[in-house]
């Protein structure tokens, strides 16, 4: 493999997809990260974009599954196969993205973030975001975190848990 930590996640997703049967190329991009003041280094983001020129739209459908579950196991396999035994500065954050759905999510997680901190600072309580894989969870987490007057956390089990969203300081759980 190659020593590219992009290289590697598009040569890891294409060999993948290739033992399902799916033959086609992935491209890669770097998302920058902008650091925050007292921040602990995130590691770099890869956006692996499954070509999908030559996939019929059953193969689209079933490689980004039922509300993008197959997606979301995609890019688990990478991010773990990829980070398996690799220290702490050499590992890599890849997302995995088919026929828009990543950034169509995106928006609409967003929006979820928006919506329920507006809800939180209407009425002061805590509100739950249900139906949230981690990696949108964490998503959520990031994105608030620049809100000074509130505070995230998951709560509950998987397949269960469940994001929350409350004023900063309410510790009523």
């Amino acid at each position: 493999m190659s020593d590219s930590p992009m290289q590697r996640g598009q040569q890891w997703v294409k060999t993948l997809l290739l033992f399902t049967g799916v033959n086609t190329e992935v491209s890669g991009n770097l998302e920058q990260n902008q650091p925050q003041e007292g921040d602990s280094q995130e590691p770099d983001n890869y956006w692996l974009t499954i070509d999908e020129t030559n996939l019929t739209p059953k193969q689209i459908q079933v490689l980004i599954g039922s509300d993008g579950s197959v997606l979301d196991a995609i890019q688990y396999l990478t991010n773990s196969v990829l980070n398996l035994n690799q220290s702490q500065e050499e590992q890599a954050s890849y997302t995995i993205e088919l026929g828009g759905y990543r950034i169509k999510r995106q928006a609409e997680i967003q929006a979820l973030a928006t919506s329920a901190s507006e809800e939180v600072r209407a009425t002061g309580r805590e509100v739950e975001i249900k139906s949230l894989s981690s990696a949108e969870r964490r998503q959520i987490h990031t994105f608030l975190k620049e809100f000074g007057d509130l505070e995230t956390f998951s709560r509950g089990k998987e397949p269960h848990r469940h994001l929350v969203v409350r004023p900063l300081g309410n510790s009523e759980q």
